[in-house]
């Protein structure tokens, strides 16, 4: 969608859209492994729907960052802080059960502090792009979630309060950006105490939550998301919030709310940003709210007010209990807000629908939801083109029937791939064909849609530097991984194992070795990309620019069919120099590997493969 200069220009006339995901939130989960609903597919069955819809390559990619402790200790206090950066170290091992234990609605497990620091900082980071001018708009998709997070406590799923967080920032770290109000949208189903507490006494924040209640019995279970509660000193006011009576709101109450309440107190209020914490709990179909929203909410940065919008008609009229809430919400707050003082025609408010049934049911039999009449809200609709025109499929069978024309075509193109690390070993390579892992893997792979062998295996030497880097890897765990200089050099030698697959297969092993998933609705390096890799000499491919090994590089032709490996880009070499990613020799288990890929294809001997790991790993990256 364009580049962004360093001085935070736009050299385009497009929207740019940020999107920022780290793997490494992944590694917060339960200590013992069992389910839990707040679990690592939270965030990375998103990110992989989105690249399976080709989304980030029309989106600015952002890598996740970790937030300073000055950051945090401006909305948690210092001893909450330091419990969240020790929890996961070696000291609290035989009592971080225990600690957890004594909070409400928390786990913690060895990845749980960096998992924290990265899911704030990542916010931070994309919401300091969007004031900067770099992003019109943006996504953080990140674990564990913040809004229940207090000033001293973890809860309910939260451990550092991600919003507040960067919202505080913005405002008090970075006033030359102009941030000077913030409008914050929670729509998860559940009430956004931790955040309305931080900022419960400040007018520069508008705190805006929309959430089941049921009279203080839903979660967190206390009076703070009742309606009137709405802030004190010079916050009063700035504290809205929108309590539902019952579960199985959907579209039509939610965009009552938004035309009735949240629209027109936010054109008044005309923040500088609008931050969402966008729950997904109220999604028709989740387990524990229980709600009926279907439509796609999405806000923006905006220099005005610039609006909100949704996907699709939206069905059925509002509950006679959300007439009831809305003109409550309005006469408590109409002092603050004039917008909010004209008493609502009762022609508008005597069209509802029935008290909901509940039943524990599929939403299968709930056929009388599906057949009410049609009214679309005339909710504000110039907005944010950027998202509008990224269509997500709605099912996995879309998806591959969408996905069919183009793997039969790539099905039938043969290359090399160029292996130099421990895919060297064909059993271990094999895990991207057929699924599954070898000893020393610290998870499967789920292998390619294509799993035939491949055709033949040969082997090869070529003049690229081998080095190893990063300090450990979510498929081995502590310890550098492979990369190839991408750029030949005379004096350089690299032993490589080459796989004749199809250009298919190649799809789903760059998407594998990239983001652990083999859904893909299009292909990243199709028959052009091809094409233009022969002259080009090597593509970075932007769809994994989060991934380590998104850059292709052609190294020649075999019998006419050409040669190609993946690897780092050379900004990523010049990091490497630099110290700015760190040179770590590879673990044990990993280093293995690649012994067994060199004796078993009769390049080395034993002693020989291990020396020329040695030798890879300790000489300086020039």
């Amino acid at each position: 969608m364009g580049d962004v200069k360093e001085s935070g220009e736009m050299n385009t006339s497009e929207r740019l859209v940020g999107i920022i995901y780290d793997e490494k939130m992944c590694k917060h989960h339960t200590p013992d492994g069992d389910y839990h609903p707040e679990n690592p597919n939270r965030i990375r069955v998103i990110w992989n729907k989105l690249l399976a819809n080709n989304i980030p390559q029309r989106c600015v990619v952002l890598k996740g960052k970790e937030a300073e402790d000055k950051y945090l200790t401006a909305v948690h206090s210092e001893n909450h802080v330091n419990l969240i950066r020790n929890i996961s170290s070696k000291q609290f091992d035989s009592r971080r059960n225990r600690i957890a234990s004594k909070l409400n609605s928390i786990y913690f497990n060895e990845g749980s502090s960096e998992a924290a620091y990265l899911a704030a900082g990542s916010v931070i980071e994309l919401a300091e792009r969007i004031a900067k001018g770099d992003l019109n708009s943006g996504a953080a998709i990140v674990r564990p979630p913040g809004h229940h997070a207090e000033y001293d406590e973890a809860m309910g799923f939260c451990l550092f309060n991600n919003v507040a967080v960067a919202a505080s920032f913005l405002l008090d770290e970075r006033p030359e950006l102009g941030v000077k109000k913030i409008l914050i949208v929670d729509w998860d189903v559940h009430h956004g105490n931790g955040t309305q507490k931080t900022f419960w006494n400040d007018s520069r924040v508008l705190f805006f939550s929309v959430h089941r209640h049921e009279f203080g019995s839903f979660y967190p279970g206390n009076d703070d998301g009742f309606y009137t509660m709405i802030g004190e000193g010079p916050g009063t006011g700035y504290n809205i919030n929108v309590p539902w009576e019952h579960a199985r709101c959907g579209d039509a109450d939610y965009l009552a709310v938004w035309d009735h309440i949240l629209i027109p107190v936010a054109k008044k209020f005309d923040p500088d940003m609008i931050i969402v914490s966008a729950g997904f709990d109220a999604a028709d179909g989740d387990p524990l709210g229980w709600m009926l929203c279907h439509s796609i909410w999405i806000l923006c940065n905006v220099e005005k007010v610039d609006g909100f919008c949704t996907s699709g008609s939206v069905e059925a009229y509002p509950f006679e209990s959300t007439w009831r809430v809305i003109q409550e919400v309005r006469k408590k707050l109409s002092s603050y807000w004039p917008e909010l003082a004209d008493e609502l025609p009762l022609k508008l408010t005597s069209q509802n629908a029935p008290h909901p049934h509940f039943l524990m049911s599929n939403s299968d039999s709930e056929d009388e939801d599906e057949k009410a009449p049609i009214i679309v809200s005339e909710v504000v609709q110039e907005v944010m083109e950027p998202f509008s025109k990224l269509k997500v499929e709605d099912s996995q069978d879309q998806v591959v029937t969408s996905s069919s024309s183009w793997r039969t075509e790539l099905s039938k193109i043969d290359i090399w791939y160029a292996c130099f690390g421990s895919n060297m070993w064909k059993p271990r390579f094999l895990c991207y064909i057929e699924g599954g892992q070898v000893d020393g893997m610290k998870k499967p792979c789920t292998g390619s849609m294509d799993k035939n062998l491949p055709k033949e295996i040969l082997w090869k030497i070529f003049p690229h530097r081998l080095y190893f880097g990063r300090d450990s890897t979510r498929t081995w765990g502590p310890g550098g991984a492979a990369f190839l200089h991408p750029d030949s050099s005379v004096g350089e030698k690299t032993y490589m194992c080459l796989y004749k697959i199809t250009l298919e297969q190649f799809n789903d092993v760059l998407l594998q070795e990239n983001v652990s998933s083999n859904q893909m609705i299009s292909p990243a390096f199709d028959l052009a990309a091809l094409q233009s890799i022969t002259n080009k000499g090597s593509i970075s491919l932007e769809v994994f620019k989060s991934g380590w090994y998104h850059h292709v590089v052609y190294l020649g032709n075999e019998r006419d069919i050409p040669i190609l490996t993946m690897t780092c880009p050379i900004s990523d070499v010049e990091r490497f120099k630099l110290g700015e990613l760190p040179m770590s020799p590879p673990s044990k288990e990993y280093a293995c590997t690649l012994v067994k890929g060199l004796v078993e294809g009769g390049q080395l001997s034993e002693e020989e493969a291990i020396a020329y790991i040695e030798e890879a790993s300790l000489k300086p990256l020039c």
